[in-house]
Protein backbone atom coordinates (compact mmCIF):
# COMPACT_ATOMS: atom_id res chain seq x y z
CA UNK A 1 0.00 0.00 0.00
CA UNK A 2 1.47 3.33 -1.09
CA UNK A 3 1.04 6.10 1.47
CA UNK A 4 2.32 9.59 0.76
CA UNK A 5 4.89 11.21 3.02
CA UNK A 6 2.40 13.97 3.93
CA UNK A 7 -0.16 11.40 5.12
CA UNK A 8 2.43 9.61 7.24
CA UNK A 9 3.63 12.86 8.77
CA UNK A 10 0.10 14.08 9.45
CA UNK A 11 -0.73 10.85 11.28
CA UNK A 12 2.52 10.93 13.23
CA UNK A 13 1.78 14.47 14.36
CA UNK A 14 -1.82 13.64 15.28
CA UNK A 15 -0.63 10.64 17.30
CA UNK A 16 1.96 12.72 19.12
CA UNK A 17 -0.62 15.42 19.85
CA UNK A 18 -3.17 12.89 21.10
CA UNK A 19 -0.59 11.08 23.22
CA UNK A 20 0.62 14.33 24.79
CA UNK A 21 -2.90 15.51 25.61
CA UNK A 22 -3.78 12.07 27.01
CA UNK A 23 -0.74 11.98 29.31
CA UNK A 24 -1.34 15.51 30.58
CA UNK A 25 -5.04 14.86 31.21
CA UNK A 26 -4.37 11.53 32.89
CA UNK A 27 -1.94 13.13 35.31
CA UNK A 28 -4.23 16.11 35.93
CA UNK A 29 -7.32 13.98 36.51
CA UNK A 30 -5.49 11.44 38.66
CA UNK A 31 -3.86 14.07 40.87
CA UNK A 32 -6.93 16.28 41.28
CA UNK A 33 -9.81 13.79 41.17
CA UNK A 34 -8.33 10.51 42.34
CA UNK A 35 -7.00 7.30 40.92
CA UNK A 36 -10.45 5.94 40.08
CA UNK A 37 -11.22 8.93 37.88
CA UNK A 38 -7.84 8.65 36.22
CA UNK A 39 -8.40 4.94 35.64
CA UNK A 40 -11.81 5.64 34.07
CA UNK A 41 -10.12 8.06 31.70
CA UNK A 42 -7.82 5.22 30.61
CA UNK A 43 -10.83 2.93 30.22
CA UNK A 44 -12.33 5.57 27.93
CA UNK A 45 -9.15 5.70 25.86
CA UNK A 46 -9.25 1.92 25.55
CA UNK A 47 -12.90 2.03 24.50
CA UNK A 48 -12.10 4.58 21.79
CA UNK A 49 -9.34 2.39 20.37
CA UNK A 50 -11.55 -0.71 20.46
CA UNK A 51 -14.52 1.03 18.83
CA UNK A 52 -12.32 2.43 16.07
CA UNK A 53 -10.27 -0.66 15.31
CA UNK A 54 -13.25 -3.02 15.40
CA UNK A 55 -15.45 -0.47 13.59
CA UNK A 56 -17.98 -1.60 16.21
CA UNK A 57 -20.81 0.65 15.15
CA UNK A 58 -24.29 -0.11 16.40
CA UNK A 59 -25.60 2.16 13.63
CA UNK A 60 -23.94 0.38 10.72
CA UNK A 61 -24.79 -3.09 12.09
CA UNK A 62 -28.48 -2.26 12.29
CA UNK A 63 -28.41 -0.60 8.86
CA UNK A 64 -26.84 -3.72 7.36
CA UNK A 65 -29.78 -5.80 8.56
CA UNK A 66 -32.24 -3.39 6.94
CA UNK A 67 -30.42 -2.70 3.68
CA UNK A 68 -28.65 -5.98 2.92
CA UNK A 69 -30.15 -8.52 5.31
CA UNK A 70 -26.72 -9.31 6.74
CA UNK A 71 -26.79 -9.78 10.51
CA UNK A 72 -23.20 -10.51 11.57
CA UNK A 73 -22.92 -7.19 13.40
CA UNK A 74 -26.16 -7.68 15.32
CA UNK A 75 -25.17 -11.25 16.22
CA UNK A 76 -21.87 -9.92 17.59
CA UNK A 77 -23.89 -7.53 19.76
CA UNK A 78 -25.91 -10.44 21.16
CA UNK A 79 -22.68 -12.23 22.13
CA UNK A 80 -21.43 -9.02 23.75
CA UNK A 81 -24.65 -8.65 25.73
CA UNK A 82 -24.69 -12.31 26.79
CA UNK A 83 -21.14 -12.07 28.14
CA UNK A 84 -22.02 -8.85 29.96
CA UNK A 85 -25.02 -10.48 31.65
CA UNK A 86 -22.87 -13.40 32.79
CA UNK A 87 -20.36 -11.08 34.46
CA UNK A 88 -22.72 -8.34 35.65
CA UNK A 89 -25.29 -10.61 37.30
CA UNK A 90 -23.20 -11.95 40.20
CA UNK A 91 -21.42 -8.62 40.70
CA UNK A 92 -24.61 -6.55 40.91
CA UNK A 93 -26.27 -9.21 43.09
CA UNK A 94 -23.36 -8.96 45.52
CA UNK A 95 -24.04 -5.23 45.82
CA UNK A 96 -20.48 -4.11 46.45
CA UNK A 97 -16.87 -5.05 45.88
CA UNK A 98 -13.88 -3.74 47.83
CA UNK A 99 -16.08 -1.09 49.41
CA UNK A 100 -17.50 0.14 46.12
CA UNK A 101 -21.28 -0.12 45.81
CA UNK A 102 -22.42 -1.71 42.55
CA UNK A 103 -25.75 -1.11 40.82
CA UNK A 104 -27.21 -1.90 37.45
CA UNK A 105 -28.84 0.34 34.87
CA UNK A 106 -32.59 -0.13 35.43
CA UNK A 107 -35.39 2.22 34.35
CA UNK A 108 -39.18 2.25 33.88
CA UNK A 109 -40.93 0.90 30.80
CA UNK A 110 -43.03 3.77 29.53
CA UNK A 111 -44.00 5.94 26.58
CA UNK A 112 -40.95 8.13 27.07
CA UNK A 113 -38.63 5.17 26.46
CA UNK A 114 -40.49 4.22 23.28
CA UNK A 115 -40.66 7.76 21.90
CA UNK A 116 -37.09 8.66 22.84
CA UNK A 117 -35.60 5.42 21.53
CA UNK A 118 -37.51 5.77 18.26
CA UNK A 119 -36.14 9.30 17.82
CA UNK A 120 -32.67 8.05 18.65
CA UNK A 121 -32.97 5.27 16.05
CA UNK A 122 -33.90 7.73 13.30
CA UNK A 123 -31.18 10.11 14.47
CA UNK A 124 -28.41 7.54 14.47
CA UNK A 125 -28.96 6.83 10.78
CA UNK A 126 -29.23 10.49 9.76
CA UNK A 127 -26.44 11.65 12.04
CA UNK A 128 -24.16 8.82 10.99
CA UNK A 129 -23.54 7.28 14.38
CA UNK A 130 -24.89 6.36 17.79
CA UNK A 131 -23.58 7.86 21.02
CA UNK A 132 -20.34 5.89 21.18
CA UNK A 133 -20.09 5.92 17.39
CA UNK A 134 -20.26 9.70 17.27
CA UNK A 135 -17.39 10.00 19.73
CA UNK A 136 -15.04 7.52 18.11
CA UNK A 137 -15.65 8.82 14.58
CA UNK A 138 -14.99 12.37 15.75
CA UNK A 139 -11.72 11.16 17.24
CA UNK A 140 -11.00 9.28 14.02
CA UNK A 141 -11.15 12.50 12.02
CA UNK A 142 -14.65 12.42 10.53
CA UNK A 143 -15.53 16.09 9.99
CA UNK A 144 -19.26 15.52 9.48
CA UNK A 145 -19.48 13.85 12.88
CA UNK A 146 -18.28 17.06 14.52
CA UNK A 147 -21.54 18.61 13.31
CA UNK A 148 -23.47 15.59 14.60
CA UNK A 149 -21.75 15.91 17.99
CA UNK A 150 -22.54 19.62 18.26
CA UNK A 151 -26.21 18.96 17.41
CA UNK A 152 -26.17 15.96 19.79
CA UNK A 153 -25.15 18.28 22.61
CA UNK A 154 -27.81 20.83 21.63
CA UNK A 155 -30.47 18.10 21.47
CA UNK A 156 -29.41 16.82 24.89
CA UNK A 157 -29.78 20.29 26.37
CA UNK A 158 -33.21 20.61 24.76
CA UNK A 159 -34.11 17.26 26.28
CA UNK A 160 -33.19 18.47 29.77
CA UNK A 161 -35.37 21.56 29.23
CA UNK A 162 -38.39 19.40 28.36
CA UNK A 163 -37.47 16.49 30.61
CA UNK A 164 -40.29 17.22 33.05
CA UNK A 165 -42.90 16.96 30.26
CA UNK A 166 -42.01 13.28 29.78
CA UNK A 167 -42.08 12.30 33.42
CA UNK A 168 -45.12 10.39 34.61
CA UNK A 169 -45.87 9.03 31.13
CA UNK A 170 -48.02 5.88 31.09
CA UNK A 171 -45.99 2.78 31.76
CA UNK A 172 -44.89 0.31 34.40
CA UNK A 173 -42.27 0.34 37.11
CA UNK A 174 -38.71 -0.85 36.39
CA UNK A 175 -38.32 -4.60 35.91
CA UNK A 176 -34.96 -6.33 36.29
CA UNK A 177 -35.22 -9.99 35.32
CA UNK A 178 -32.79 -11.09 38.02
CA UNK A 179 -34.85 -9.31 40.69
CA UNK A 180 -38.16 -10.78 39.54
CA UNK A 181 -37.04 -14.27 38.56
CA UNK A 182 -33.87 -14.81 40.57
CA UNK A 183 -30.32 -14.90 39.31
CA UNK A 184 -30.65 -18.14 37.38
CA UNK A 185 -34.08 -17.28 35.99
CA UNK A 186 -32.99 -13.80 34.94
CA UNK A 187 -29.92 -15.10 33.12
CA UNK A 188 -31.92 -17.90 31.48
CA UNK A 189 -34.61 -15.52 30.17
CA UNK A 190 -31.93 -13.12 28.94
CA UNK A 191 -30.17 -15.89 27.04
CA UNK A 192 -33.46 -16.99 25.51
CA UNK A 193 -33.96 -13.46 24.20
CA UNK A 194 -30.39 -13.30 22.86
CA UNK A 195 -30.90 -16.62 21.08
CA UNK A 196 -34.21 -15.42 19.63
CA UNK A 197 -32.57 -12.34 18.09
CA UNK A 198 -29.59 -14.43 16.93
CA UNK A 199 -31.73 -16.97 15.08
CA UNK A 200 -34.06 -14.29 13.72
CA UNK A 201 -31.10 -12.65 11.98
CA UNK A 202 -30.03 -16.02 10.58
CA UNK A 203 -33.48 -16.82 9.26
CA UNK A 204 -33.84 -13.34 7.76
CA UNK A 205 -30.38 -13.41 6.19
CA UNK A 206 -30.98 -16.81 4.61
CA UNK A 207 -34.32 -15.64 3.27
CA UNK A 208 -32.54 -12.86 1.37
CA UNK A 209 -29.33 -14.65 0.44
CA UNK A 210 -28.33 -18.13 -0.55
CA UNK A 211 -25.72 -18.36 2.17
CA UNK A 212 -24.94 -17.00 5.60
CA UNK A 213 -21.97 -14.65 5.68
CA UNK A 214 -19.99 -14.10 8.82
CA UNK A 215 -17.37 -11.42 8.92
CA UNK A 216 -13.94 -12.29 7.56
CA UNK A 217 -11.10 -9.81 8.04
CA UNK A 218 -7.93 -11.42 6.80
CA UNK A 219 -5.76 -8.28 7.11
CA UNK A 220 -6.07 -8.17 10.90
CA UNK A 221 -3.53 -6.07 12.79
CA UNK A 222 -3.65 -5.35 16.53
CA UNK A 223 -2.23 -1.84 16.22
CA UNK A 224 -3.72 -0.84 12.87
CA UNK A 225 -6.90 -2.88 12.63
CA UNK A 226 -9.35 -3.80 11.46
CA UNK A 227 -10.25 -6.07 14.36
CA UNK A 228 -12.79 -8.87 13.99
CA UNK A 229 -16.21 -7.92 15.32
CA UNK A 230 -16.05 -10.59 18.01
CA UNK A 231 -12.74 -9.24 19.25
CA UNK A 232 -14.41 -5.85 19.55
CA UNK A 233 -17.40 -7.37 21.31
CA UNK A 234 -15.28 -9.10 23.95
CA UNK A 235 -13.13 -5.99 24.43
CA UNK A 236 -16.22 -3.84 25.02
CA UNK A 237 -17.40 -6.31 27.66
CA UNK A 238 -14.12 -5.63 29.47
CA UNK A 239 -14.81 -1.89 29.15
CA UNK A 240 -18.25 -2.41 30.72
CA UNK A 241 -16.93 -4.50 33.58
CA UNK A 242 -14.08 -2.08 34.28
CA UNK A 243 -16.57 0.81 34.35
CA UNK A 244 -18.85 -1.04 36.77
CA UNK A 245 -15.99 -1.87 39.13
CA UNK A 246 -14.45 1.63 39.03
CA UNK A 247 -17.59 3.78 38.89
CA UNK A 248 -20.04 1.53 40.71
CA UNK A 249 -22.49 1.62 37.80
CA UNK A 250 -22.48 0.59 34.13
CA UNK A 251 -21.12 2.58 31.19
CA UNK A 252 -23.02 5.63 29.97
CA UNK A 253 -22.36 8.34 27.38
CA UNK A 254 -25.09 10.90 26.80
CA UNK A 255 -25.55 12.44 30.25
CA UNK A 256 -22.21 14.17 29.63
CA UNK A 257 -23.58 15.81 26.48
CA UNK A 258 -26.40 17.32 28.54
CA UNK A 259 -23.84 18.59 31.04
CA UNK A 260 -21.62 20.03 28.30
CA UNK A 261 -24.64 21.78 26.80
CA UNK A 262 -25.57 23.24 30.17
CA UNK A 263 -22.00 24.45 30.73
CA UNK A 264 -21.91 26.12 27.31
CA UNK A 265 -25.31 27.71 27.97
CA UNK A 266 -24.00 29.09 31.24
CA UNK A 267 -21.12 30.76 29.40
CA UNK A 268 -23.68 32.32 27.06
CA UNK A 269 -25.70 33.66 29.97
CA UNK A 270 -28.46 31.02 30.17
CA UNK A 271 -28.99 29.68 33.70
CA UNK A 272 -30.41 26.13 33.53
CA UNK A 273 -29.97 25.25 37.20
CA UNK A 274 -33.67 25.81 37.93
CA UNK A 275 -34.79 23.34 35.26
CA UNK A 276 -36.38 20.24 36.88
CA UNK A 277 -33.82 17.94 35.25
CA UNK A 278 -30.98 19.63 37.11
CA UNK A 279 -32.84 20.29 40.35
CA UNK A 280 -34.61 16.91 40.66
CA UNK A 281 -32.33 15.91 43.55
CA UNK A 282 -31.81 19.39 44.88
CA UNK A 283 -29.32 21.88 43.41
CA UNK A 284 -27.09 20.04 40.95
CA UNK A 285 -23.46 20.17 42.06
CA UNK A 286 -22.33 18.99 38.61
CA UNK A 287 -23.16 22.37 37.09
CA UNK A 288 -20.77 24.10 39.47
CA UNK A 289 -17.97 21.57 39.23
CA UNK A 290 -15.42 20.84 36.53
CA UNK A 291 -16.39 18.37 33.82
CA UNK A 292 -13.34 16.38 34.91
CA UNK A 293 -15.18 15.48 38.09
CA UNK A 294 -17.90 13.87 35.95
CA UNK A 295 -17.26 10.19 35.21
CA UNK A 296 -19.10 10.15 31.90
CA UNK A 297 -17.36 13.30 30.63
CA UNK A 298 -13.94 11.91 31.48
CA UNK A 299 -14.67 8.64 29.69
CA UNK A 300 -16.10 10.43 26.64
CA UNK A 301 -13.00 12.57 26.29
CA UNK A 302 -10.96 9.38 26.61
CA UNK A 303 -12.95 7.74 23.80
CA UNK A 304 -12.20 10.63 21.44
CA UNK A 305 -8.49 10.55 22.27
CA UNK A 306 -8.34 6.76 22.05
CA UNK A 307 -9.90 6.82 18.60
CA UNK A 308 -7.53 9.60 17.55
CA UNK A 309 -4.58 7.44 18.53
CA UNK A 310 -6.02 4.36 16.81
CA UNK A 311 -6.75 6.27 13.59
CA UNK A 312 -3.26 7.76 13.61
CA UNK A 313 -1.62 4.37 14.08
CA UNK A 314 -3.71 3.03 11.23
CA UNK A 315 -2.66 6.06 9.15
CA UNK A 316 -6.31 6.89 8.52
CA UNK A 317 -6.61 10.23 10.29
CA UNK A 318 -7.59 12.48 7.41
CA UNK A 319 -10.19 15.18 8.19
CA UNK A 320 -11.95 16.78 5.25
CA UNK A 321 -13.88 20.05 5.18
CA UNK A 322 -15.75 19.19 1.97
CA UNK A 323 -19.28 18.33 3.05
CA UNK A 324 -22.37 18.40 0.80
CA UNK A 325 -25.27 20.48 2.11
CA UNK A 326 -27.55 17.44 2.36
CA UNK A 327 -25.09 15.67 4.65
CA UNK A 328 -24.75 18.74 6.84
CA UNK A 329 -28.53 18.99 7.21
CA UNK A 330 -28.76 15.28 8.02
CA UNK A 331 -26.02 15.62 10.64
CA UNK A 332 -27.86 18.49 12.34
CA UNK A 333 -31.25 16.77 12.29
CA UNK A 334 -29.75 13.46 13.34
CA UNK A 335 -27.77 14.97 16.18
CA UNK A 336 -30.78 16.81 17.56
CA UNK A 337 -32.86 13.61 17.50
CA UNK A 338 -30.03 11.64 19.11
CA UNK A 339 -29.62 14.08 21.98
CA UNK A 340 -33.29 14.68 22.67
CA UNK A 341 -34.21 11.02 22.30
CA UNK A 342 -31.49 9.79 24.64
CA UNK A 343 -32.42 12.28 27.33
CA UNK A 344 -36.07 11.26 27.54
CA UNK A 345 -35.47 7.52 27.02
CA UNK A 346 -33.14 7.01 30.02
CA UNK A 347 -30.11 6.57 27.82
CA UNK A 348 -28.67 5.67 24.46
CA UNK A 349 -27.27 2.59 22.75
CA UNK A 350 -24.76 2.35 25.59
CA UNK A 351 -26.64 3.52 28.69
CA UNK A 352 -30.03 1.97 27.83
CA UNK A 353 -29.30 -0.83 25.33
CA UNK A 354 -25.87 -2.18 26.30
CA UNK A 355 -25.94 -1.33 30.01
CA UNK A 356 -29.69 -1.81 30.46
CA UNK A 357 -29.87 -5.25 28.88
CA UNK A 358 -26.56 -6.14 30.53
CA UNK A 359 -28.27 -5.38 33.85
CA UNK A 360 -31.24 -7.60 32.79
CA UNK A 361 -33.52 -4.55 32.74
CA UNK A 362 -36.53 -4.95 30.44
CA UNK A 363 -36.40 -1.24 29.59
CA UNK A 364 -33.25 -2.08 27.62
CA UNK A 365 -35.21 -4.50 25.43
CA UNK A 366 -38.03 -2.00 24.98
CA UNK A 367 -35.44 0.60 23.99
CA UNK A 368 -33.88 -1.84 21.50
CA UNK A 369 -37.18 -2.59 19.76
CA UNK A 370 -38.23 1.06 19.49
CA UNK A 371 -34.77 2.21 18.40
CA UNK A 372 -34.50 -0.54 15.79
CA UNK A 373 -37.84 0.52 14.30
CA UNK A 374 -36.64 4.12 14.22
CA UNK A 375 -33.33 3.01 12.72
CA UNK A 376 -35.19 1.17 9.97
CA UNK A 377 -37.03 4.37 9.07
CA UNK A 378 -33.82 6.37 9.26
CA UNK A 379 -32.03 3.93 6.94
CA UNK A 380 -34.84 4.29 4.40
CA UNK A 381 -34.66 8.09 4.29
CA UNK A 382 -30.86 8.43 4.29
CA UNK A 383 -30.67 8.62 0.47
CA UNK A 384 -32.85 11.74 0.52
CA UNK A 385 -29.92 13.54 2.16
CA UNK A 386 -27.31 12.10 -0.18
CA UNK A 387 -26.19 9.45 2.31
CA UNK A 388 -25.27 6.04 0.92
Amino acid sequence: MNISVSVIERNRNSFRFGALISIVLFLYIGINYGWRQGSLFLVGISAGAVLYHAAFGFTSAWREVVNTGRGAGLRAQMIMLACTVLVFTPLIAQGELFGMGLRGSVAPLNIAVIAGAFMFGVGMQLGGGCASGTLYTVGGGNSRMLITLAAFIAGSLLGTWQWQLWQGMPGIEPIALTRNFGLFGGVLISFFLFAAVWYATIIYERSRHSELVNEARSDFSVLRGPWPLLAGAFALVLVQVATLLLAGRPWGVTSAFALWGAKISGLLGLDVSAWPYWSRSGPSASLDQSIFSDITSVMNIGIILGALGAASLARKFSPSAKLPLGQIIAAILGGLLLGYGARIAFGCNIGAYFSGIGSTSLHGWLWFIAAFVGSTLGARIRPKFGLG
